[in-house]
């Protein structure tokens, strides 16, 4: 943490704050929502003061504003204590795991990736509320441990494999019937005419079988 002021400039007071790397994970998504949840705990008045790059979180504020500085500054200093559990939303999730949103969904319906609840909230200037799921740090940080990704990835490309093949003998079995009832008359007459050929056959059409 740092407090300085810049001659060449306008007198600031500005303090630094590096965000751990087990809360961002290296994602500058992850680290805009830390941002935000920040944010939300903020006075609008000063939410432009507070900024986040490379991880490092930056309070600049006018030389003269030093109380609400200090305010500021601990009610930033008091999020980051916990800031490592902050829950993981949807497109942090897909950033950090670089998955996409179809792979998301799919595995959410499958049970594979595990929800740690919902949230619901309300759009900025809208009425509407949106209700998504959220997920736990350190389980993200177990999945990126074991690449469960490429493992889940390989299982869903296998079942596409086989489900290409189960589709393509519907297909065919489908199709069997269609080309027996469009036989060509040919076919029957000569199928006829192969079984009066066989040895008796013409007597047995004939007589019937007690002669």
């Amino acid at each position: 943490m740092s407090m300085s002021s810049n001659k060449n400039s306008p007198a600031k007071l500005v303090q630094e704050w590096q965000v751990p790397n087990a809360a961002t994970f290296g994602s500058s998504v992850r680290s805009r929502g830390i941002l935000l949840e920040i944010l939300s705990r903020l006075p609008s008045t000063v939410k432009k003061s507070l900024g986040i790059k490379g991880g490092v979180l930056t309070l600049s504020m006018p030389e003269d504003a030093t109380k609400e500085f200090r305010s500021v500054s601990a009610v930033v200093s008091k999020a980051l204590e916990d800031i490592e559990s902050l829950p993981i939303i949807p497109r942090e999730i897909e950033d950090i795991l670089s998955i996409k949103t179809a792979e998301r969904h799919r595995w959410l319906k499958d049970s594979r990736l595990q929800s740690a609840g919902t949230r619901t909230v309300r759009l900025r200037g809208r009425a509407k509320q949106v209700t998504f799921h959220i997920f736990d740090p350190r389980y993200i940080e177990d999945l990126l441990d074991r690449d469960q990704v490429t493992i889940w990835r390989e299982d869903d490309a296998i079942k596409a494999a086989e489900n290409r093949v189960w589709a393509s003998e519907k297909r065919a079995l489908k199709r069997k019937p269609v080309a027996a009832k469009t036989r060509p008359a040919s076919d029957k007459s000569d199928e006829d005419d192969a079984r009066f050929k066989l040895k008796g056959w013409a007597e047995f059409e004939r007589d019937g079988p007690l002669g």
